[in-house]
């Protein structure tokens, strides 16, 4: 699920803390070798199912208890307490203090991808390669999948994801006498011009607050620019050939005044998406049920596309939003947690009701090949079968993307760096610069041996 929480510098303490425990040989338990421990049987399993046992679960996911209700349904002697802590940092906070104080810990979390290295790196997640086997390795998106594993340990069961897009108004462009989205970057600036000096619309929005957003342009430019492989070394190169063209596009266009610079998820931004000022969003697959609600006046006049391709007849996307489940390492159920995990992201009922009551995009591969889900058409869309067309995006995200075990650090950074260029209308090529020296101190600053 996408999380929209604005992040603050203040708000890092816990995650700073564990970095430090970590790197000074205080971590929790876990596995020492970095692999995968001996698989429990499918006895032992059975037997704790049916234990009398109470889960405790902590998840932002409005109105799950309708899909944790399955479970309890087909697993009668688990009782599942969901709790809603908080969402972003208020959530990742309360969850490092319990497991720092050595009580009142959840069993299961909601984790966002970006966040799984923080808290693989204090060992804190609860191998899940012994409950579930190797059933799930063809379950999900390959590149999701990815985003779960590492050195053969399942750290999370996935969710749901958001492979990127562009949402345009259809009415705007053809006033600017276009016929539908961009197919390269090239012609997409030419494409923001002819609408700006037609419709006086914006082509798109370019958020000075939200990292995501400019890390998944990144993403699917090809960039790299983390790497991390659980131990006390990490990769930084924000500022690279491929990274600077990237931020020197989007100054071009924030220079001719062809796309704004509104802060998202702002009454300004909400505004812009129902109003007109914007001709498109460049969003993620969960964008178009979001935008129903949020602009239900605009309904028919939007469609779906594909991102521009930076090279003409390629096809690249790029990640943003999405979550996983996770169990944590002290969880005293944890083959009751572990089969909960798995029950609520691979039972074919559960993970379409995510997908239709809570309008997650689904990770899983049943629902994504299913042709029920990929025949909706949708009225806000023109009747356009949506569904399928992000089905198709989900195969051409780059699998070979990682993060830091600070992520939480990195998109505060980019608000202070990249994000003010950006909304000062500034120098985004030493505003990526100040960003990538930023985050390197700190890694170094934490103990951490920074390459590129």
């Amino acid at each position: 699920m996408n999380t929209r929480s604005k992040k603050t510098m203040a708000s890092l303490g816990a995650s700073v803390v564990t970095v430090s425990l970590l790197l000074t040989g205080c971590a929790s338990g876990g596995s020492d070798d970095g692999g995968s421990a001996e698989q429990v049987s499918q006895d032992d399993i059975d037997a704790a199912m049916e234990t009398e046992t109470t889960l405790n679960f902590w998840t932002w996911v409005p109105d799950i208890e309708d899909e944790v209700a399955a479970f309890e349904e087909q697993y009668p002697a688990i009782d599942v307490q969901v709790e809603n802590v908080g969402q972003g940092q208020d959530h990742y906070v309360k969850v490092r203090a319990a497991i720092a104080a050595g009580q009142g810990a959840p069993d299961v979390i909601q984790l966002e991808y970006p966040y799984i290295p923080s808290f693989q790196l204090t060992e804190d997640l609860l191998d899940l390669r012994p409950y579930v086997g190797d059933a799930l390795d063809d379950a999900f998106v390959p590149w999701v999948w990815n985003q779960v594993t590492s050195d053969e340990q399942i750290l999370a069961i996935p969710q749901d994801t958001g492979p990127m897009g562009n949402l345009y108004r259809d009415d705007i462009l053809s006033d600017a006498g276009l016929d539908g989205s961009s197919e390269t970057w090239d012609d997409f600036a030419t494409a923001a011009e002819t609408v700006k000096d037609s419709t006086d619309s914006y082509i798109t929005n370019l958020p000075p607050n939200d990292a995501g957003v400019f890390i998944g342009k990144l993403w699917q430019a090809g960039v790299k620019p983390f790497q991390y492989d659980g131990g006390q070394e990490v990769g930084v190169d924000l500022d690279g050939e491929q990274a600077q063209e990237v931020a020197a596009y989007w100054q071009d266009l924030i220079e001719r005044d062809l796309v704004s610079v509104d802060p998202n998820f702002t009454d300004q931004w909400y505004q812009g998406l129902s109003n007109g000022k914007y001709a498109g969003w460049i969003t993620a697959a969960w964008g178009p049920v979001f935008l129903q609600g949020t602009a239900a006046d605009t309904a028919g006049l939007w469609r779906a596309a594909p991102l521009p391709q930076w090279e003409e007849g390629a096809s690249v996307s790029a990640n943003l939003g999405g979550s996983s489940n996770a169990v944590l390492a002290g969880s005293e159920n944890p083959i009751a947690a572990a089969k909960f995990a798995e029950f609520l992201n691979t039972d074919p009922d559960t993970i379409a009701q995510f997908n239709t009551q809570q309008s997650l995009y689904p990770a899983a591969n049943e629902l994504l090949s299913s042709e029920d889900f990929l025949s909706v058409q949708a009225d806000f869309y023109g009747g356009q079968e949506v569904n399928a067309l992000f089905a198709e995006v989900s195969d051409t995200v780059d699998a070979d993307f990682q993060w830091l075990p600070f992520q939480d650090y990195v998109a505060a950074s980019f608000n202070e760096t990249l994000g003010s260029a950006i909304a000062d209308r500034g120098d985004l090529s030493a505003g990526l610069t100040a960003w990538e020296n930023d985050i390197k101190r700190y890694a170094e600053d934490q103990g951490f041996t920074v390459t590129e």
